[in-house]
């Protein structure tokens, strides 16, 4: 039997202090939301922890997270996360979830996983709206009471940021050369007006040693670059700083709701130069396609688990504005069928069709065949 907790702590606007006095316990993560979303959510020491690496090939990834969590809990009004599983679902999850030749032999041993969730028992969250701080849990587990006297201990004791000595020590290298990255899109041309697909979204990887804290390049990140999907994960296996923009999928009480981001341009000092950016984005026809295109791949993959007929698009070709891009952006909803859960669209949906093609499947076999690495945690989703 679970028991709801709520535990009140002063509110503040910028939630790192509160990560930096839990950053080193184990699998510390930080949903952040830079700022311009209403919650931050903040946790650690998970009771347990889901782990799948290029060579588990027999497991089926959602399946595994489905038992491990258990009942599901009552939801608490405006309370977005108080316990369950937490992490990244990485891009070549896919192969698990579709049939095909995929290149395995890419996997290298300093790969990481291609999955890290833990299943955490309380989260600290900041409704940045309501403005309150506070400690919630479930209490699933016996072990959690001990844990949040260790966790408020560690807030109410002297709290120390991270001094900004993350540095790059060499050349920036990506896994493609000038000429294998024209030869992979001639490829792709040719795939395009032989008609095998649509759209094919082609990336490259870059790379570079560095040294220093991680952590504190992160906040260096956000001040820089703030976005409300962001996200720092401190875990075993490697440590996450992202800085998203894209709400792949929200769930809350059966509605359904993914924004997908297709169409970019750079902003500008000038207003008046900035705006006619904003407009131009807006108004071409080249990014009109190509969103509408993932709004269709969308509302398919959202029909697999919702309601037939409640698949709706509210939102199409807006332009969001951060601090160095525009965005063309639209809004796909649905409601969930019976018997189906938040795991259910995550496997249905997964991964964006922002970050493949369409077809979908077609344009993962021929990123797969084209690309010379995997992926990983990029174009998958925390």
């Amino acid at each position: 039997m679970t028991s709801f907790i709520s535990i009140e702590l002063p509110y503040s606007v910028n939630a790192k202090h509160y990560y930096a006095a839990l950053a080193d316990m184990p699998w510390a993560v930080w949903l952040d939301s830079g700022g311009m979303a209403r919650y931050d959510i903040i946790t650690a020491a998970p009771r347990r922890s889901i782990v799948i690496e290029a060579s588990d090939a027999a497991i089926d990834p959602f399946k595994w997270i489905r038992s491990e969590l258990g009942e599901r809990a009552d939801v608490i009004p405006e309370v977005p996360f108080a316990g369950g599983a937490l992490g990244y679902w990485g891009y070549d999850l896919a192969h698990y979830l579709t049939p095909g030749d995929w290149a395995t032999t890419k996997c290298s041993e300093n790969a990481p996983p291609d999955m890290a969730v833990g299943i955490y028992d309380w989260a600290l969250v900041l409704d940045h709206d309501r403005k309150i701080a506070r400690i919630v849990s479930h209490r699933r587990f016996n072990e959690t009471n001990q844990l949040l006297e260790e966790i408020l201990r560690r807030l109410q004791g002297h709290i120390r940021l991270p001094v900004d000595d993350f540095r790059v020590s060499g050349k920036i290298s990506s896994n493609f050369t000038l000429d294998s990255y024209a030869n992979a899109f001639t490829v792709i041309q040719k795939y395009l007006l032989s008609g095998d697909c649509y759209q094919i979204n082609l990336a490259q990887c870059f790379k570079a040693r560095a040294r220093g804290d991680a952590f504190g390049a992160y906040l260096k990140l956000r001040e820089m670059s703030p976005a409300p999907y962001s996200a720092f994960l401190n875990l075993p296996q490697l440590q996450v700083l992202c800085a998203s923009p894209e709400c792949f999928l929200h769930v809350r009480n059966g509605s359904v709701e993914s924004r997908p981001i297709k169409g970019t341009r750079p902003r500008s000092k000038d207003k008046k130069q900035d705006q006619l950016l904003a407009e131009e984005l807006q108004g071409h026809p080249k990014d009109r396609a190509e969103n509408l295109m993932i709004v269709d791949m969308l509302r398919n993959d959202l029909g697999k688990s919702c309601l037939p007929g409640t698949v709706s698009v509210p939102k199409l070709f807006e332009v969001e504005s951060y601090s160095n891009v525009h965005h063309l952006v639209s809004t796909v909803k649905g409601q969930l069928a019976e018997k189906k859960d938040a795991v259910s669209i995550l496997r249905d949906c997964f991964p964006g069709a922002s970050v493949t093609g369409a077809p979908k499947l077609r344009a993962m076999q021929i990123i797969d065949h084209l690309e010379p690495d995997r992926r990983g945690i990029y174009c998958g989703t925390i």
